[in-house]
């Protein structure tokens, strides 16, 4: 079974009614062997911040050292962010494996009348797939209420309800105190129910389960928490105190809202696990949740979020309160089965609204929303593309103002794309690759005849409607256009390949910028593809430049302890230097799979002192680390560069790099260091690894590092198989698509294994991988032997460009 089959048979059970109570997902449940009963589960319940209470949650775990599953609802993008390990989304592969087994249980069912719903069936695909991963504990949001709800079908060691409104009456009951007991069933057996719940909600909670632990900004609270703000638009600083721990940090979600959240989470961390309050903050600090308070630009400032009923409106004015702003501009789409009045009313007063419409079924007709903002006192404009609608309150606004944009998930995701979207170039030398590419887009099989897609070979992502929209202009300029056969089944942006010459694509991309239904956003980013990678400026001058390896440690997987004295890397570093390194990169803890962490004291020990003394070297100067306690004295030490092999896993880092207007290497790695029993599934491993790197160069530009001093490195062999890392290192040049220079660190690799070379002999392999780098358009290698490399590189230089002198 394929993907697109797989997702449009999900979906099609959204047609089928569920039935009250678990007795349907248990069936399903055991068919699959229950894999709920090999992990311990938490339940989160509650009418608003369920999703972030659990990526709080999940992040403190994780910081723990523990291997988590998260279940969330709904989605942003696609499908897949519903169910992830560790930060991973389940892959396409893993879902069409699922439906496989489920799909004869399921068809039996329906045929009687008794079908799963599409909720009931994700939720098996959820605990399916932890059991798959082989998790320490499963983090599950609650869909609606707790009795009834699929995910009830577990027995939870810990449970919390952030909070009750009034929802879902037909389903849940007419009062707050009938939705609070319904929530309140997802108690836990031998713990106490967290919650943040107050009045008659807290009230019916206690009448359900007598044992409860509050969380709230009364000192009467068993956690309280606090807020603070934030003193810029990135971060906002909360305190905590349990009943025997306190902590306080920063977190990137903002809104007083999130503290209650984040006590939520920490609680029921500390119920759990032996976490300390320093994993308690890192966790909580590290936490991201797209969508939600997102402020994606700040000149004008920007800010998403999916606020959709009054009560998340009301949070969201009041998070909106704290950023110091001149006039504010409304852009809002939302569903027509919500309280359009009361949504209205809860957001703030604003200069211009513009009401829109997400590409959904559900979604209400802008002309409704107008009217609805018109009986509040505004003159809304209509526009009915989501992107477009943005496009004009940006340009509308100063750059001290404020655009909001709310009402539904599927709003903030289509406005979302005007910064994450990228047009991926593909490589097409070879028949196979362009076989791969079409399967890797989903394209239906009979559609994959690869002889007329020559020359230039880009991918884009659109829904449903505009990707066909896209393929009509497309061929109308002279290209070849497929598309994936992930068509109609939800509002999931799907890939289109597209073919053709030059002349075509600029036929293309001048279409584009007439259109006003949402399409022009797409020009730019063809354009952007169809450059050669010189567009890119990196911060040195060689067109590929050699970083030269000096590991001041005993342990790193090549030539640990070789240079692990201070006199020792200096001199290795001079060495290199003249052997004709552009950079040298000092590192001071390995990260080999199955390293063990280094003492960041004895990690500064190690690099700070070489820094130092080979600052005025006739090369940058890189500090290979994943810590900012590590990269800031290291960056007032001399260093130019900051070679982060966990891609920003520690939020300081960001803003450290910033302060010292450094570059940053951000290299794409699941794990630091890296698991050798646990190997990441990918559907496409670089597809995925480009859309892995997106939101840490976004949350690096935020932080004020410019796109031209943030390098990605796709990280072979870190979390890869070796023929994941030889198809990044043979599709280099699709890495562009970031917009960011690309260095590649292959040095005597294990992936050399796969090609019949020994550890000690992987010198020879290593710089044929150089020059396959430079040839694919690679702007730095990173090298333990910088002669050979410097050497591979020049040749592909002189083979590419042609001698620098005449020779006669």
């Amino acid at each position: 079974m394929e993907y697109h089959e797989a997702a449009e048979f999900l979906f099609g059970l959204r047609r089928f009614r569920s039935d009250p109570g678990t007795a349907a997902t248990a069936a399903l449940l055991e068919t699959l062997d229950d894999p709920h009963q090999e992990y311990d589960c938490i339940q989160i319940a509650g009418s608003n911040g369920k999703g972030s209470t659990a990526r709080f949650l999940a992040a403190i775990l994780e910081a723990a050292g523990y291997r988590v599953g998260v279940y969330t609802s709904p989605h942003l993008e696609n499908l897949r962010e519903r169910v992830q390990v560790n930060g991973r989304p389940i892959t396409k592969r893993r879902i069409a494996a699922y439906v496989d087994a489920v799909e004869p249980y399921i068809t039996d069912r329906a045929a009687d009348g008794e079908s799963p719903t599409f909720f009931e069936a994700v939720t098996g695909l959820a605990l399916w797939q932890f059991r798959r991963e082989d998790v320490d504990i499963a983090v599950l949001e609650v869909g609606i209420g707790g009795r009834y709800d699929a995910t009830s079908v577990v027995d939870p060691i810990a449970s919390a309800v952030t909070n009750v409104t009034l929802e879902h009456t037909a389903v849940l009951g007419d009062t707050i105190e009938d939705i609070a007991t319904d929530k309140a069933t997802v108690a836990p057996a031998d713990a106490p129910l967290v919650t943040a719940a107050t009045g008659d909600a807290l009230a019916a909670i206690h009448s359900m389960t007598g044992s409860v632990h509050r969380v709230g900004t009364d000192p009467d609270a068993d956690t309280t928490v606090a807020y603070h703000g934030h003193s810029d638009s990135l971060e906002a600083t909360v305190d905590i105190d349990g009943p025997d721990w306190a902590v306080r940090t920063p977190i990137s979600l903002l809104g007083s809202f999130q503290a209650t959240n984040a006590g939520v989470a920490a609680t029921l961390a500390s119920q759990v696990a032996d976490v300390d309050e320093s994993t308690l903050a890192t966790g909580l600090r590290a936490t991201t949740w797209p969508g939600r308070v997102e402020v994606m630009d700040t000149d004008p400032l920007v800010v998403l979020d999916g606020a959709h009923n009054p009560g998340a409106c009301t949070a969201l004015a009041d998070a909106v309160a704290e950023f110091d702003y001149d006039d504010c501009h409304l852009v809002v789409g939302a569903m027509h089965d919500k309280d359009l009045a009361g949504m209205a009313d809860a957001l703030p007063a604003a200069d211009t609204v513009t009401v829109c419409r997400a590409v959904v079924d559900r979604a209400a007709d802008p002309r409704v929303l107008a009217r609805v903002f018109e009986r509040r006192g505004d003159t809304p404009r209509i526009d009915p593309a989501v992107e477009d609608a943005v496009d004009a309150a940006v340009a509308t606004a100063d750059p001290t103002d404020c655009v909001l944009v709310c009402g539904s998930l599927a709003v903030v995701a289509e406005a979302r794309r005007r910064w994450t979207r990228v047009a991926i170039p593909r490589t097409t030398q070879r028949r196979d690759a362009i076989d791969r590419i079409l399967a890797a887009a989903d394209v239906p099989p009979g559609d994959r005849v690869p002889d007329d897609l020559t020359h230039h070979v880009v991918e884009l992502r659109a829904q449903t409607r505009r990707a066909r929209a896209l393929r009509e202009l497309a061929t109308d300029a002279g290209l070849t256009a497929r598309l994936s056969a992930v068509l109609d089944v939800d509002r999931e942006p799907v890939p289109v390949v597209l073919a053709g010459p030059t002349a075509a694509f600029d036929r293309f991309t001048t279409a584009l910028t007439d259109r006003t239904d949402g399409l022009a956003p797409y020009a730019d980013p063809v354009d952007a593809a169809l450059d050669p990678p010189s567009r890119i400026q990196p911060p040195w001058s060689a067109d590929t430049a050699v970083m030269g390896i000096v590991n001041v440690t005993p342990d790193s997987f090549h030539d640990g302890g070789e240079h692990d004295t201070t006199e020792a890397a200096i001199a290795h570093a001079e060495s290199l230097v003249a052997a004709g390194a552009d950079i040298v990169d000092i590192g001071g803890e390995s990260t080999r799979p199955g390293a063990d962490p280094v003492p960041i004291a004895v990690e500064r020990d190690r690099v700070l002192p070489v820094i130092e003394a080979v600052a005025d070297l006739d090369a940058l100067v890189s500090v290979d680390t994943r810590r900012a306690a590590v990269a800031r004295p290291a960056l007032a030490a001399g260093a130019d560069i900051v070679n982060d092999v966990s891609g920003l896993d520690d939020p300081e880092m960001r803003f450290a790099v910033a302060d010292h207007d450094a570059t940053v290497v951000l290299m794409h790695s699941v794990d630091v260091p890296v698991d050798p029993d646990t190997i990441p599934q990918y559907d496409d491993v670089v597809t995925d690894v480009i859309t892995d790197l997106v939101d840490p160069i976004r949350r690096a530009e935020q932080a004020g590092v410019d796109r031209s001093q943030i390098v990605v490195d796709p990280g072979l062999g870190f979390g890869k198989t070796a023929a994941q890392s030889f198809a990044l290192l043979d599709r280099v040049d699709e890495l562009h698509a970031l917009g960011c220079p690309v260095l590649v660190g292959h040095s005597h690799k294990s992936m050399f294994g796969d090609a019949g070379f020994d550890p000690e002999d992987r010198t020879v392999p290593t710089v044929a991988a150089t020059a396959l780098a430079a040839d694919r358009g690679a702007d730095a290698v990173r090298v333990h032997d910088v002669a050979a490399n410097a050497a591979a590189i020049h040749t592909t230089a002189t083979t590419r460009d042609g001698p620098r002198t005449d020779a006669g």
